[in-house]
């Protein structure tokens, strides 16, 4: 078994008061990522990460994720040029969830579809609709 790249806190206290980054991942060895944008507050996506992609987005300030469809890391923005830079990380009070404040390059989007935010679709009478423009069309 590899070394955790990750310390456990050693009590409730330290987990939810606690200075240390002490991340819960959950049974796939995953934790919930939220990204905002840091200028607007626009929820942009929700994705995971594993420790390894926690400890690139720290260590790098710019948003690593993991992919479940693909089974790997994944560095937002790679291959779309909508590279996340991290303003900001935040974690939930019992460190399960994380939270990006970001400032997206490249055309400023976020999803792989082609819009801005991955939260493009409202509820309305029992369908979804459309409420955002996309930035590019998706191939």
């Amino acid at each position: 078994m590899s070394t955790p790249l990750f310390p456990t806190a050693p009590d409730k206290h330290a987990l939810e008061r606690g200075a240390e980054l002490s991340p819960r991942f959950n049974a796939d060895g995953l934790v919930v990522a939220v990204a905002q944008h840091a200028d607007t507050g626009e929820i942009l996506m929700l994705a995971w990460m594993n420790d390894e992609a926690l400890k690139l987005t720290v260590e790098t300030r710019i948003a690593h994720y993991f992919s479940r469809s693909r089974n790997e890391l994944w560095k937002k923005g790679e291959t779309s040029g909508q590279l996340q830079d991290v303003v900001e990380l935040r974690v939930d009070c019992d460190q399960d969830a994380v939270l990006l404040k970001v400032r997206p390059r490249g055309d400023g989007g976020a999803c792989h579809v082609g819009f801005r935010s991955c939260f493009y679709r409202v509820l309305e009478d029992g369908k979804l609709v459309e409420r955002d423009a996309p930035l590019h069309d998706h191939d």
